[in-house]
């Protein structure tokens, strides 16, 4: 079967630390494909400052340009909150001689057994997971056998991790910086055209 990794988020906007994370699980795990998928109304979080689902999905898009990777409108497509079991049902559906794996942050892969139909997310993908703290490796080692026992099947990686947020990346482009350290060149320059997270778009 392939191997088929996917990345989902909010992506407001995607950033070098997303890239990083998906290309280090695309090589750990030998993937024979990659699918960023950006959330359309997120279930988990409040987001005010959340950009238009098209200008999150084109950022996605130049993002993986060169790495060659995929971007998927499923959720932008889909009205009401974006539940990661439908989402990884619809894409099991799409493709299913591929075998499935989920990348989460740490935040959201401790609280994973309190999400929507999480026995359904363990029975479709591989979770797989990366610290984004010092310590962090520790909490998801526990917490994946805590899962493992409701049949969740678990890759946990101590990847190293870039001190990168989009909040940073808001915050910096609401101030006019370079956003080089941040994000793709043409994220950046796509960010400035349309006047994201500046204060005009407020």
């Amino acid at each position: 079967m392939q191997k088929l990794v996917i990345l989902g988020g909010t992506f407001n906007p995607v950033h070098y630390g997303h890239l990083q994370l998906l290309r280090r699980f695309v090589q750990k795990i030998g993937a024979d494909r990659a699918l960023l998928i950006p959330t359309g109304t997120p279930p988990h979080k409040i987001a005010p400052d959340l950009a238009p689902g098209k200008d999150r999905l084109a950022m996605c898009r130049l993002a993986v340009q060169r790495d060659g990777f995929e971007v998927s409108d499923i959720e932008i497509k889909r009205s009401g909150p974006s539940y990661t079991a439908d989402t990884l049902l619809a894409v099991k559906r799409d493709n299913p001689e591929s075998e499935l794996y989920f990348i989460m942050g740490e935040d959201m892969f401790l609280t994973l057994q309190d999400w929507y139909k999480s026995e359904l997310i363990y029975s479709l993908a591989t979770i797989c997971a990366a610290p984004r703290s010092d310590h962090g490796c520790r909490a998801l080692k526990a917490y994946a056998e805590k899962i493992k026992r409701r049949g969740a099947k678990t890759i946990i990686c101590n990847l190293d991790f870039l001190p990168i947020s989009s909040t940073m990346v808001r915050s910096a482009a609401c101030r006019g910086e370079n956003l080089s350290t941040y994000v793709p060149v043409s994220v950046a320059d796509y960010i400035y055209q349309h006047h994201l997270y500046s204060e005009e778009s407020n």
